[in-house]
C-alpha cells in the first residue's frame, strides 16, 4: 500500500476538501487502500476528520444491509492503530445491532460514547431507549430518552 499522503497541498483544509471529495466518489474495492492513505497524512487530526466522516456517512448507507458486517471488518484492519476511529466503528456496529434487534449487551451500551447513547436515544429499539432513560451516562442522555418515549406514546 502507497502510505504516501495523497494531496500535497500545504493547506490543510485543501486536503481535507480534497479528501473528501476523493472519499465520495472511491469505488469499493479501493476504500481501504484510499483510507490508509488518508491516515498517512502528517496532520493525523486533519486525516481522522476526514476519515470520520466517511465512516460516519458510509455506515448510514450501509447500516442494514447485508454488506455492513464486510465493510466493518475491512475498515477496523485499517484503523488498527487509530483507536477513536475503531472506538466509532465499533459504536456505529452496536448501533447497528441495536437497531436491527440483533443481540447486543446492556453493558456496552453504557460504556458506549455520549455519541451513541444520544442517537440510540433517538433511534426505534423501544427496550434501548427504555435502558437509557433509566441508566444513560448523562443527564442529556436520559432525558433525551425520555423524550423519545414520551414522543412515541403521543403519536
Amino acid at each position: 500500500m502507497n502510505l504516501r499522503p495523497l494531496a500535497q497541498n500545504p493547506d490543510e483544509h485543501a486536503r481535507f476538501a480534497a479528501y473528501l471529495d476523493k472519499l465520495r466518489r472511491v469505488a469499493d474495492a479501493d476504500e481501504a487502500d484510499l483510507v490508509g492513505r488518508i491516515l498517512a497524512d502528517p496532520d493525523r487530526t486533519m486525516a481522522q476528520s476526514a476519515v470520520l466522516r466517511h465512516v460516519d456517512r458510509r455506515a448510514v448507507d450501509l447500516l442494514t444491509g447485508p454488506a455492513y458486517e464486510e465493510w466493518a471488518q475491512m475498515m477496523t484492519q485499517v484503523m488498527t492503530d487509530r483507536p477513536f476511529l475503531a472506538q466509532r466503528l465499533r459504536e456505529w456496529s452496536l448501533f447497528r445491532a441495536v437497531t436491527l434487534k440483533l443481540p447486543w449487551q446492556p453493558h456496552d451500551l453504557l460504556a458506549s460514547s455520549n455519541w451513541l447513547q444520544l442517537k440510540t436515544a433517538a433511534g426505534t429499539n423501544v427496550e434501548a431507549i427504555e435502558f437509557l432513560a433509566e441508566a444513560g451516562r448523562t443527564k442529556r442522555v436520559r432525558n433525551a430518552a425520555r423524550a423519545s418515549l414520551n414522543h412515541r406514546s403521543e403519536s
